[in-house]
């Protein structure tokens, strides 16, 4: 039986290395960050971009293969002379951990050092709220699924977390939920995992999945617009995610762009939330169930019990009453998204989340009044368009955090 290369991650602890051993630890952490960006590199494009020698480069690249994070994967095709070899990150040299919590459910995903997710994503029922019993079913579900995955005997170095509300990334308190206890959720899930734990706001993690992992991997400024039952942002700014001076930045869903009545979850009336997001739609479509019209919705559910996921389906197998509503919503979005282009001027606005889902039913209605509304100039250098990643977005976000953290 062959044994699995021991991975010495004190590369990765800078209080590990003083002098030429600490500069040496730079430049093949440097090493590993490019190979990550291009997939593979050989040794004399590596020695070019860092401007170190040949030999001093060779020398590192072994030293990453004898450690296990990098490997060497054949020669590459050349006209004529003799053929160098690439090298790539190692995919088992390391596993992470993604937790994407959302309203009424858990997603869990695994990902490897090369951004692989080989194990299948899985999806529980859980219900999210501020309170005691929440958290408990939040630790007991994580625990499960970290047992369930033990016979794949995984080099597990961290996991991450993606979550609504105000999160303080730095220190791991989660402000909007789980506010009651006395310490960082992070450190409490640290106690009780045995694992390094982030955690990151929902659309914060989305949009770090789509610059790192998605169809924006080149891209240097982008807004991801998360539509779930509220509506949040995460902004990429120069390759970099912006946080704002206290950490909260992206509330988006709680500007007041409309003038109702409405009351919006955070007190206050006129909300973008109140007209478009997946609250809005499920209001809008019981009270026209109330008043008379039809769908297909009510052949399984009461008025009463339907959520957001059965107008996403409805719409989706062309129900006209849950389409109508969500051009109603698509409309109003637009607003909301000319505000972020003239504001941003972002290379990218992604739809990603829940409403994300109904694809041209939402896309479309937006992006008319996004043109009615958005200064031409800026409109014509933004690209819109929906989340390839879809509804795993949150989850590899959330692997991808805990592996930047640890690793980068």
């Amino acid at each position: 039986m062959v044994q699995k290369k021991k991975i010495n991650f004190d590369l990765f602890n800078n209080k590990a290395h003083s002098g030429v051993a600490s500069k040496n630890a730079s430049l093949k952490k440097s090493i590993i960050k490019r190979i990550d960006r291009r997939s593979h590199c050989t040794i004399t494009e590596l020695s070019k971009e860092l401007n170190i020698s040949v030999p001093k480069t060779t020398t590192l690249i072994t030293s990453l293969v004898d450690d296990g994070f990098i490997q060497d994967e054949g020669k590459l095709d050349s006209t004529g002379g003799r053929k160098a070899s690439v090298f790539g990150l190692s995919p088992d040299a390391c596993h992470f951990v993604g937790v994407a919590i959302s309203r009424f459910h858990i997603d869990f995903g695994v990902m490897n050092f090369k951004k692989n997710i080989n194990i299948p994503f899985k999806q529980v029922a859980y219900k999210f709220e501020n309170t005691e019993d929440s958290l408990k079913d939040l630790k007991n579900e994580i625990k499960k699924f970290l047992t369930s995955i033990e016979d794949e005997k995984l080099n597990i170095r961290g996991l991450g977390i993606s979550m609504p509300g105000r999160i303080n990334t730095k220190t791991g308190n989660t402000i909007s939920y789980f506010n009651f206890i006395d310490e960082p959720l992070k450190d409490l899930l640290e106690k009780e995992l045995g694992i390094p734990v982030f955690i990151e706001n929902d659309s914060r993690a989305m949009v770090f999945a789509e610059m790192n992992a998605g169809d924006s991997i080149n891209e240097k400024n982008l807004v991801f617009i998360n539509i779930d039952y509220g509506i949040g942002i995460g902004i990429i700014i120069d390759g970099k995610t912006y946080y704002g001076k206290s950490g909260y930045s992206g509330e988006l869903g709680h500007i007041p762009l409309f003038d109702n009545e409405i009351i919006c979850i955070c007190g206050k009336k006129g909300c973008f939330e109140t007209e478009a997001s997946g609250f809005a739609l499920k209001r809008k479509f019981k009270e026209k169930l109330k008043s008379g019209s039809s769908s297909s919705v009510l052949k399984n559910k009461k008025i009463d019990d339907i959520q957001l996921p059965d107008i996403i389906y409805a719409a989706k197998h062309e129900d006209m009453l849950a389409i109508e509503l969500l051009a109603e919503v698509g409309e109003k979005l637009g607003k909301g998204l000319a505000v972020l282009i003239n504001i941003f001027n972002p290379e990218t606005l992604i739809i990603g989340g829940a409403l994300a889902e109904t694809g041209d039913y939402i896309r479309l209605p937006a992006r008319s009044v996004l043109n009615k509304f958005s200064s031409a100039l800026v409109n014509n250098d933004t690209t819109l368009r929906l989340s390839k990643l879809g509804e795993h977005a949150g989850v590899i976000g959330a692997c991808l955090i805990a592996r930047s953290r640890v690793v980068f």
